[in-house]
């Protein structure tokens, strides 16, 4: 077997689907544009919602890419052999072309042909059906890899390298290649199961592939071990989704144009090439790790979570800087701060003190500069910001110890938070609580917290983990909400209200321009029918004559019900006369909306859509009714979002 390097796979994957009429498109960045339902882009899929969904896309109905993706769920699952916060997403995409036929055949011969996985480790999930909506069985998708494999064996049969023992010729009998599972495992839409989605939504099975790596079973899994098994044997390497369904008042019935929509993860296929199911080895993070082991002096398999740990976040938080997110206490920014300290934190526990982000963050820039040559215009900028932000928090680290200290000194009364008893520390043992705010508000770690304990003689509460555990499940809960997505309501559901505020926030941003100047710049993006939130570049205060004329500006527009219409463009040319956020992330054509006339327009903006017809209707009650006064767009709050970035609120009042 050909063991290739992540590198090696990702530009392969690539050529190979360029190769059958696919367009390669630019990764989005991590923080949606547009998109207020999420504050990251947790899978490849998801820059292309609106397509799926039916929009035309500028670069046709075939498409591939690799996509950077993060999950802040997953954050406190880093530490196996296998989660991680931040990870690349190979895919490819049929926009009503091709389906089953052409593409399970295409991921095979990739895997097999290119990848050179051994076929007899790879296996199937499918979809077993949902009689109660009248979705049946993916037989079609079952009887497609039976050939596949089929055709392997006889293959391998006709070049003489097949035995029973390697399990070339074994056959397909059911059970052994390809298993059936319900809609909680090979069933995608937006709102999950079939039962759980809305009318009009749209959805479909799926077909997973999954790498046998032959480990052990661990029957703490259950007794017998299968593909969607935890016990960490099988590895999902692809999801292939076929969006066949819409959900209708009359039940699912099946799309007109049916989409595609594959996801494959990039260090996952690295991995099974590797025959390694460890993806911290793979090329791509054991540079990091080896890292880490030369600044420590400690290796890493007597250390595997705390550099496990280190060499995620450290990955996560350099693309997340990469797309101009900045640590601070609020959304994506708090984010990237708890990412940066909980990698300090295991630093600390590696004896590490000083200069991880001086010392790691250029090893993690330089793995990924060739490929993304945004990261290697952002490394210097980066290394820099980190490097500020753990000197800072290294003084609190240190604080934590220090105020351990006191705590236990301290011959004073004090109340326990969240339990709300008052109890006397001079007699009481070290409560979970306790430890809890050590953790939270010092970055102190929790081993630290029990050494310190151990060392000078202060008793562990009963129930202190249970405590603790508590306090931190609300804090995961809170970190959940995050990734998972905050705002509902938001473009992805189309809604009038929010379709209303995306085009007023078209004119805000203009407006933005005539009275502040041509230099700003978008920075971000959150709308929902309740308001429009706008982050852009600008080094002072917003006045309050600038917002009057900003209002007065949009409302002019809106009054003046002007058209709005777009159309697709060449990049080069749309850069020069058209406002895009992050003008190196588009592909060779892009979609333009302009409002006004297009001889003389007042606004020409990059955007996926959607938009109001004209500017009228942004501002008519929402009930529809003819003859009311139109409503105003009035800006609510402007304040700072973090270092020469400004922040607008706007409504419709």
């Amino acid at each position: 077997m050909n063991v290739m390097t992540a590198q090696e796979i990702r530009k392969k994957y690539l050529e190979f689907f360029e190769a059958r009429g696919h367009k390669v498109i630019p990764r989005a960045s991590l923080v949606p544009l547009n998109d207020p339902t999420t504050l990251f882009t947790g899978s490849g899929m998801q820059p292309l919602v609106p397509y799926l969904l039916g929009q035309p896309h500028p670069q046709g109905k075939r498409l591939v890419n690799s996509q950077t993706c993060f999950r802040a769920e997953d954050m406190d699952e880093v530490g196996d052999n296998r989660h991680t916060t931040f990870f690349e997403m190979l895919g490819n995409w049929s926009l009503g072309d091709y389906f089953k036929a052409e593409q399970l055949p295409w991921f095979f011969e990739f895997l097999t042909d290119v990848v050179e996985l051994d076929p007899t480790k790879l296996y199937i999930t499918c979809f077993i059906g949902d009689e109660n909506n009248g979705i049946h069985k993916d037989i079609e998708a079952s009887e497609i890899w039976q050939k596949l494999f089929n055709a392997k064996n006889a293959e391998a049969k006709t070049a003489d390298i097949g035995n029973a023992e390697n399990g070339y010729v074994r056959g397909m009998k059911p059970g052994e290649r390809i298993f059936y599972y319900d809609a909680t495992k090979n069933w995608w839409s937006r709102e999950g199961e079939p039962s759980r989605m809305r009318e009009g939504e749209p959805g479909g099975p799926d077909s997973e592939v999954f790498y046998d790596f032959g480990t052990l079973h661990d029957e703490k899994y259950g007794k017998n071990c299968h593909p969607n098994c935890a016990c960490g044997r099988f590895l999902e390497i692809g999801n292939s989704v076929f969006m066949a369904y819409k959900k209708t008042t009359r039940g699912f019935e099946k799309l007109s144009s049916p989409n595609v929509d594959f996801g494959g993860g990039l260090e996952r296929i690295t991995a099974a090439s590797m025959g390694n199911p460890d993806i911290f080895q793979i090329n791509l993070i054991e540079p990091i790790i080896e890292g880490l082991e030369k600044l420590s002096g400690k290796d890493y398999p007597q250390h595997q979570n705390s550099m496990r740990v280190i060499a995620d976040h450290l990955r996560a938080a350099a693309f997340l800087a990469v797309d101009r997110i900045t640590p601070s206490n609020k959304e994506q920014g708090y984010v990237l701060r708890r990412l940066l300290r909980r990698g300090i934190r295991h630093a600390f526990e590696l004896g590490i003190e000083q200069d991880l982000c001086k010392q790691v963050v250029p090893i993690v820039t330089d793995l990924y500069a060739p490929d993304f040559p945004e990261v290697k215009r952002r490394k210097t900028q980066i290394t820099e910001a980190f490097n500020k932000e753990e000197k800072i928090f290294r003084q609190t680290l240190r604080a934590g110890v220090r105020e351990f200290g006191k705590l236990y000194q301290a011959k004073t009364f004090f109340k326990r938070k969240n339990f709300g008893e008052t109890i006397d520390n001079s007699t009481t043992a070290l409560t979970g609580d306790l430890i809890f705010k050590l953790y939270d508000t010092y970055g102190f770690p929790v081993e630290l917290a029990l050494e310190e304990a151990y060392r000078i003689g202060w008793e562990l509460a009963d129930g202190w983990r249970e405590q603790f555990d508590s306090l931190m499940e609300q804090q995961r809960e809170m970190s959940q909400t995050a990734g998972a997505g905050v705002f509902r309501g938001g473009l992805a559901d189309h809604s009038e209200q929010v379709v209303k505020y995306h085009t007023a926030t078209h004119l805000m941003y203009t407006a933005l321009k005539q009275v502040l100047g041509p230099n700003v710049v978008q920075r971000g993006s959150n709308i929902t029918s309740e308001r429009i939130r706008f982050d852009f570049s600008y080094p002072e205060k917003v006045t309050s004559e600038q917002i009057k004329q900003i209002e007065n500006l949009v409302n002019q527009k809106i009054a003046q019900d002007l058209p709005v219409s777009w159309k697709e463009e060449d990049t080069s040319k749309a850069l020069r006369t058209a406002s895009g956020a992050f003008g190196d992330k588009y592909g060779e054509k892009v979609k333009v909306y302009i409002i006004g006339r297009p001889t003389s327009p007042f606004s020409r903006e990059i955007c996926g859509g959607p938009h109001v017809e004209h500017t009228g209707q942004i501002g008519e009650s929402g009930n529809g009714s003819t003859g009311s006064p139109l409503r105003k767009f009035h800006i609510i709050k402007e304040e700072a979002s973090s270092a020469g970035v400004r922040r607008i609120k706007a409504v419709l009042e």
